[in-house]
């Protein structure tokens, strides 16, 4: 399945780009509110009306921290009656509101977005898992995922404990350059950032690499148990 990222400053770019994912057969979209001024109630209705009218299904993008609007589970009640709004990525990194949103919104599907609160997210009844540091331990995530889901608490606690100190910097502004260190890391291809992200820090380096190190030990640790 491919979903494709849609943002926009406005609806008629985020449209456009929902609209060329269609055409190239894309699954479904994921959309982040209006991006470039904090938008007002009406706004981000319209703004998600004209997004699903491209006619794939979509994914609301609820990321306060970097858009300053925060899609609450009541604005998510309002923007899940929009014919072809399916689901929402949750990062406000608030696990409250999981049940809150699936209260006022039933038929909307809520999809953990912030990797270092997703076994809480999970737990608590969140249905996917829209991730950054699966891209660098992909299997383990699978199983996270897989454990969580199915109410094994003691080991998806066992597995996640490890690797949590490394997915915090999925909630970090470094979090892109974070995760293709990582990458790097564990023998993955991650690459340069393309502009404006820079380099990491000197500071910022060595806690992403203390972070991964201490996670690729303990992985290790325990297929060798």
């Amino acid at each position: 399945m491919v979903v494709v990222g849609v943002h926009g400053p406005g609806a008629h770019q985020a449209k456009h780009w929902a609209e060329l994912a269609a055409e190239d057969g894309a699954d479904g979209v994921l959309c982040l509110p209006p991006t470039m001024y904090r938008a007002n109630r009406g706004e981000i209705i319209a703004h998600y009306e004209a997004v699903a009218s491209a006619g794939l299904p979509v994914m609301a993008y609820n990321n306060p921290i970097d858009t300053k609007v925060d899609l609450t589970p009541d604005l998510l009640a309002e923007i899940a009656q929009i014919d072809g709004i399916v689901a929402v990525k949750e990062f406000s990194g608030d696990v409250r509101r999981i049940l809150e949103i699936k209260e006022k919104a039933p038929g909307l599907e809520v999809v953990a977005g912030a990797d270092d609160v997703t076994l809480e997210a999970l737990l608590m009844g969140a249905t996917g898992w829209f991730a950054g540091f699966p891209n660098v331990f992909p299997a383990e995530s699978a199983e996270l995922f897989e454990l969580a889901t199915a109410g094994k608490l003691e080991e998806a606690r066992a597995l996640y404990e490890p690797l949590v100190a490394a997915f915090r910097w999925d909630s970090r502004t470094e979090f892109v350059q974070a995760i293709k260190l990582g990458m790097e890391m564990v023998g993955r291809y991650g690459g340069p950032c393309r502009p404006p992200r820079g380099p990491l820090s000197p500071e910022h380096r060595a806690g992403v690499t203390a972070d991964m190190e201490r996670a690729i030990a303990a992985l290790e640790q325990r297929k060798a148990a």
